[in-house]
């Protein structure tokens, strides 16, 4: 009985010795798989060869060099494009299932020779005529920070940017694209980061269209004899310019004509332009100006859109400008006259051409919009405004006078809806004094005023340009949704291709205005301008 007993105990114990073993063995294996599992979940692959290992680094780029070249890791290779399985609960999973994110977003940026963007910004003082733009060019083109917000403007985030310093803005913000390729084969678009508003600023006044063309042919020059123009012949590349359409828009080579004539060049008439203010042609897209505010954080936008929405506003309407007599058709002395007519409280003017103009402050500016629940945009020396984005972050209603002005500009930015956020006062009704700017605005309710804000509110973070040294997580900025649509266009350019039709038709079409406002504006509306 003693021997049968110590048996039995032997055998007990053997068979623990067994459960324990193969515990710990499934253990080992199920920490195996976990980590291949979770090495898909964070979106990496198994350590299968060493060139697959390298392509996870795609997405990540460096920061411009010295010279504003973009240095980024090489995309992914071609080695990680083929099948590798491994198991996963018995199923066959290969990296073909494992979608890219990068699919159909990458962008090549072109290394332009420095004379045509850096070489531009070392004449800062001749950037423009009448003005030393070199402060302008601090904080990643944003300007001077604004030292003294006065309680007006939160205490961080708010520069006093120019509003011709897109081109240098746009270049330093594309750093942080996570879809940057130095792989131009795997690139959907590619950016040209040539100046060309800060170039022909310089001379636009008092030279001939020599020295205004020069910069324009020697970029088409450089962007014929690289490879990627071959690809598209250029319906894949894009540039941002800090001037209006017209500025690049010379039909002749008359020494009294305004501007170059950069765009009406074969090459630039394949490529994509996104400027500050477009024209008809159908290659041109309008992003918006730089307003003053240039966050850091979702979070910064966050806070400044709650107080614009709740605060109290005493104005109905205001406007911040100067009048233009000497230009035909310009409606800006009548709607001043009203402003200043209007009862008590009703209007606000700031004059932009008074004895120590406070305009181009931006406590000031903000001060007004944000005091106000209209604020007017007429045309000014073109039809848009820089005001209008400035009115826009201070949840003030833009009132239009003209589409032009931003209905048929806007338009990967804008509700196409345009009632929901603005108010539009044909600009014949105001030339010929048959409207009372006044009695419009007044009609609209409290409710129907606080919904409109609340549109326009927002909208903030899709026009602003927000700062370099940090990267919304939740918001898309002016940027952001620029270069989503760029990459778009493009992929569509190239399926036309695909069918073997010719995209040039209607690549670069002129004349495009109701193209351009079809969906926005009605029938009726349109015949009154065309």
């Amino acid at each position: 009985m003693e021997k049968l007993i110590v048996d039995g105990s032997h055998c007990h114990n053997q068979l623990w010795f067994i459960i324990r073993a193969s515990f710990v063995f499934f253990v080992v294996l199920l920490c195996l798989d976990y980590s291949v599992l979770s090495g898909v979940k964070n979106g990496g692959f198994p350590l299968v060869s060493q060139s697959l290992s390298g392509s996870q680094k795609t997405h990540k780029a460096t920061q411009l060099a010295a010279n504003d070249e973009i240095s980024v890791p090489n995309p992914i290779s071609n080695d990680a494009h083929r099948d590798f399985p491994f198991r996963e609960n018995n199923y066959n999973v290969t990296l073909a299932n494992v979608t890219d994110p990068c699919s159909g977003k990458y962008i090549y940026v072109h290394r332009l020779p420095t004379r045509f963007n850096n070489g531009v910004l070392k004449d800062c003082r001749n950037l423009i005529k009448w003005f030393n733009m070199c402060p302008s060019l601090m904080n990643s083109g944003f300007g001077p920070k604004v030292e003294k917000p006065q309680g007006v403007l939160s205490r961080k985030n708010w520069f006093e940017t120019n509003q011709f310093m897109l081109e240098l803005i746009f270049h330093q913000r594309i750093k942080q694209y996570k879809c940057l390729t130095n792989d131009s084969s795997m690139a959907s678009a590619v950016y040209v980061p040539f100046y060309a508003g800060l170039d022909v600023g310089r001379y636009l006044w008092g030279y001939n269209t020599s020295m205004r063309d020069s910069a324009a042919y020697g970029v088409a020059d450089w962007l014929r004899k690289q490879h990627e123009w071959n690809r598209m012949f250029g319906q894949d590349h894009f540039f941002v310019a800090g001037r209006i359409a017209w500025d690049f828009r010379r039909q002749t080579d008359n020494e009294s004509e305004w501007g170059s004539k950069l765009m009406n060049l074969p090459e630039f008439m394949n490529i994509t332009m996104l400027s500050i203010e477009s024209s008809s042609w159908s290659n041109e897209f309008a992003i918006p100006y730089p307003t003053y505010f240039h966050p850091l954080r979702d979070i910064n936008v966050v806070h400044w859109q709650k107080g614009t929405r709740t605060g109290k506003r005493r104005y109905l309407f205001c406007f911040a400008g100067a009048p233009r007599p000497t230009m035909k058709g310009s409606i800006r002395g009548e709607i001043i006259n009203q402003c200043l007519s209007a009862p008590n409280r009703t209007c606000k003017f700031l004059d932009c051409k008074a004895e120590g103009n406070k305009c181009d402050t931006p406590v000031e500016v903000i001060k007004v919009f944000r005091d106000c629940k209209f604020c007017l945009q007429p045309p000014g020396d073109s039809y848009t405004r820089r005001s209008t984005f400035d009115s826009i972050i201070s949840g003030c209603i833009p009132v239009f006078f003209h589409p032009y002005s931003a209905y048929a500009q806007y338009i990967w930015y804008f509700p196409k809806n345009y009632t929901k956020y603005s108010v539009y006062i044909p600009h014949n009704d105001i030339k010929n004094g048959n409207v009372s700017i006044n009695r419009v605005l007044s009609r609209f309710s409290e409710h129907r005023i606080s919904e409109m804000r609340k549109e326009v509110v927002k909208l903030i973070p899709k026009v602003i340009y927000a700062n370099p040294k940090s990267r919304f997580e939740r918001f898309e900025d002016a940027i952001d949704i620029a270069l989503k649509k760029v990459t778009e266009r493009v992929n569509k350019v190239g399926e036309v291709m695909k069918e073997g039709k010719d995209p040039s038709v209607e690549f670069a079409a002129g004349n495009q205005w109701k193209m351009k406002l079809d969906g926005i504006m009605g029938d009726q509306a349109l015949e009154t301008l065309f």
